[in-house]
């Protein structure tokens, strides 16, 4: 059972969930410099307290939002953070203008959160969150 921006899991699924990440230190998780660039609408850039830079687009973190409902979706449909929801196949294609964020605000010492041009903005980007989905080389290498 979930509501907008709050999933609820039984224990058991919550230590499952949490058991294939081991705790990042501190310095991994405290950023020294955000820029969100949201007057050139190309997106986020943290610089980390352990030396490391992060990068996401704004179309990324969109597809990435770690609300309920966009979590809940994309475990339903087998979608990695940041993967689009496949369109339906229509014989007429229309342009969608690509989501961007209208307001970006920080939420205590811990996160970010975004009001989105769809409407969306129940979604709270973690630090840890975020360093954790970082999409750099050596981050994503297998």
């Amino acid at each position: 059972m979930s509501h907008e921006g709050i999933r609820i899991v039984s224990e058991e699924q919550a230590r499952r969930e949490d058991g294939g990440h081991e705790k990042l230190p501190p310095d991994a998780v405290t950023p020294v410099k955000v820029r969100v660039k949201k007057t050139e609408g190309t997106g986020v850039e943290i610089d980390w307290k352990d030396g490391h830079r992060s990068t996401w687009t704004f179309l990324w973190l969109r597809h990435a939002c770690p609300c309920a409902t966009c979590y809940e979706d994309r475990e339903q449909t087998g979608r990695p953070p940041g993967v689009a929801k496949p369109k339906e196949k229509t014989p007429l294609v229309m342009y969608e203008a690509p989501v961007k964020p209208l307001e970006a605000t920080q939420v205590g010492k811990y996160a970010l959160k975004f009001k989105w041009s769809d409407g969306h903005e129940s979604g709270i980007y973690s630090w840890e969150y975020l360093r954790r989905m970082c999409q750099c080389a050596v981050c994503t290498k297998p």
